[in-house]
């Protein structure tokens, strides 16, 4: 893979820069600026190396057209202070007021382009338009350095016709993430361990299906686990299930007994009596959720205390531990006890240890740990998932 090295002297050259600013915003305000954070070692190698730093990112969904609620003005702002040089943030991605901007840079300055996906051009379905946005993004660049891992799975002008147009090289936070991610696949140190939570088996298929074949320890926690307790026959009252992917998990089940990976569920679960912060809970055996003091109206919203130990026990043997998706509502005080367990056990083993973005990141900030707790906190999120999943990335396979 192509990195910065191979752009050559990049004084007085303008590069682009796809980072993945894609931060989550409460009123205008950014509660977790950790892929801002993450995008900084190559924004400062680039401004040092005398470039002229044009970035671009997308943020939320818009539908190809401006939406107040998903400017990046905020993300401007925080960057600015991170970096503690001027940011400047132009309300256009491509247009007179882009042009000016990119034109003006002086070497080492940086300039913020509006939300990518406010051009309709940027996620179309039609490769010569996805081109022909790519070409009006890369009017005055002299090169382009991809550094955005959560978005390396979609096509989109940003990640692959723009590397295409221009010289182009992987960031150091691409190639960080890719390094994290082959270990775990091809050079993971034993015993390996993941702990998948999150709300949804159907997420994580892919990843079941491909690490099974890989790890020695499968800890099922979050929304999912209700999902494999009824594969066993277990009732979960009110708790998520899918049950269309029940049959998907008892072969999965089947599949681990024969390879000899432990798939290790839950004991206790929390129930509460609805889904509130402040709903009345507690802790009953994860093969009787339906004899809850709440009847078949309990929901499972978090792995009961012992279970945690377990799993904490568990990772604390591990030398390879990769962890996606919380163990709970972690949201709400009283059903975090289960994602907190783990994260204080990740941050205990000497192990090499992987968080695996989106939600997991959220959590473990939301809790209070540093990123500096763990050996890797991934940014990749979907991106992360379908390259454990064996699949090809078309954001990678372009800088080849």
């Amino acid at each position: 893979m192509r990195t910065i090295e191979s752009l050559g002297s990049l004084r007085s050259r303008t590069v682009i820069v796809r980072c993945d600013l894609n931060v989550p915003l409460a009123d205008g305000v950014i509660t977790d600026d950790g892929r801002i954070r993450a995008s900084l070692t190559t924004i400062r190698e680039l401004r040092d190396a005398g470039a002229r730093v044009v970035l671009i990112s997308h943020l939320g969904r818009p539908k190809g057209e401006p939406e107040a609620r998903f400017s990046l003005r905020p993300v401007a702002a925080r960057m600015a202070e991170l970096l503690e040089v001027p940011v400047n943030f132009v309300a256009q991605t491509v247009g007179a007021d882009a042009d000016a901007a990119i034109t003006g840079l002086a070497d080492g300055d940086i300039v913020l382009l509006e939300n990518l996906r406010f051009n309709a051009g940027e996620t179309s379905k039609d490769e010569a338009e996805r081109l022909a946005f790519a070409k009006q993004l890369a009017t005055h660049a002299d090169a382009f350095v991809s550094d955005g891992f959560g978005v390396v799975h979609r096509r989109q002008a940003s990640v692959t016709e723009l590397a295409a147009v221009l010289p182009s090289a992987a960031g150091r936070l691409v190639a960080a993430e890719l390094e994290v991610l082959e270990r775990l696949t091809a050079r993971a140190e034993r015993p390996y361990t993941v702990v998948l939570g999150g709300s949804k088996v159907s997420d994580k298929l892919g990843v079941i299906s491909h690490l099974l074949e890989r790890v020695d320890t499968l800890l099922i926690g979050g929304g999912m686990l209700f999902t494999f307790l009824a594969a066993q026959g277990h009732s979960v009252a009110s708790s998520l299930l899918e049950k269309d992917q029940l049959d998907t998990v008892r072969g999965y089940l089947a599949e681990a007994e024969r390879r000899g990976v432990r798939i290790v569920l839950p004991t206790d679960v929390i129930v509460a009596a609805a889904f509130a912060a402040d709903a009345a809970h507690e802790t009953v055996s994860a093969h009787a959720i339906g004899e809850s003091s709440f009847g078949e109206a309990g929901i499972g919203l978090d792995i009961g205390p012992d279970s945690a130990a377990e799993f904490a026990r568990v990772i604390n043997e591990s030398a390879t531990v990769f962890w996606n998706g919380p163990m709970g509502v972690f949201e709400m005080e009283a059903f975090a006890g289960g994602t907190r367990t783990v994260a204080q056990a990740l941050t205990d083993t000497d192990g090499f240890t992987v968080v695996g973005g989106g939600d997991s990141a959220a959590a473990v900030r939301a809790l209070g740990f540093a990123d500096t707790d763990f050996g890797h906190i991934s940014t990749g999120g979907g991106a992360s998932l379908e390259f454990l999943e064996g699949k090809q990335l078309p954001g990678l396979e372009v800088l080849a």
